[in-house]
């Protein structure tokens, strides 16, 4: 996952709200660039002539591709299916897989496998997006830092901002301030 900030100037190229878009080839690219390298907080002066322009080719290709709906990976399987439900209703439920799968029917071997077939990741890293998805939610809705770390099953606020800025490439409170 990438995430590009963008200046306040572009407020009225963009949606009102978080939508997930399907992006083209190009827009792909030209957002691999702005967060990679050349592009970090303070980016050389030679380069933001050339960075501006590419975020604004960037919005242009945003503003033709279509949105998809924002959603968390669905498993299939009914086993798993009851526990997305059950960690969905609670992010923070710090229940073992073992025991989770026992409330189910199924082996944590078997809920393993099958994550990995159907969702192509680990319970850890499903887990995980499902709570920063919850994250992602409450910070926008003005949550403290704290307050969304407890809500979204972090035993600290430090274990939170490490999980999303690895993920997000970027502090809660920064994202929050954006």
């Amino acid at each position: 996952m990438r995430i590009l900030f963008l200046p306040r100037s572009y407020d009225r190229l963009m949606p009102d709200r978080p939508i997930v878009l399907l992006a083209n080839d190009l827009a792909r690219e030209l957002l691999l660039t702005l967060t990679g390298p050349r592009s970090y907080d303070a980016p050389d002066p030679k380069d933001r002539g050339p960075l501006a322009r590419l975020r604004r080719v960037l919005v242009d290709e945003l503003h033709e591709a279509r949105e998809q709906p924002l959603h968390i990976p669905e498993p299939v399987d009914d086993r798993l299916h009851a526990i997305a439900r059950r960690l969905q209703d609670n992010p923070a439920d710090n229940t073992p897989l073992a025991d989770l799968g026992r409330s189910c029917g199924a082996s944590s071997r078997t809920l393993s496998r099958l994550l990995r077939r159907e969702l192509g990741m680990t319970f850890y890293q499903w887990r995980t997006q499902i709570r920063l998805y919850h994250a992602l939610v409450l910070l926008a809705d003005g949550h403290d830092i704290t307050h969304v770390a407890h809500s979204c099953g972090w035993a600290n606020p430090s274990g939170f901002i490490a999980a999303f800025t690895d993920l997000v490439g970027t502090t809660p409170g920064r994202y929050q301030q954006q």
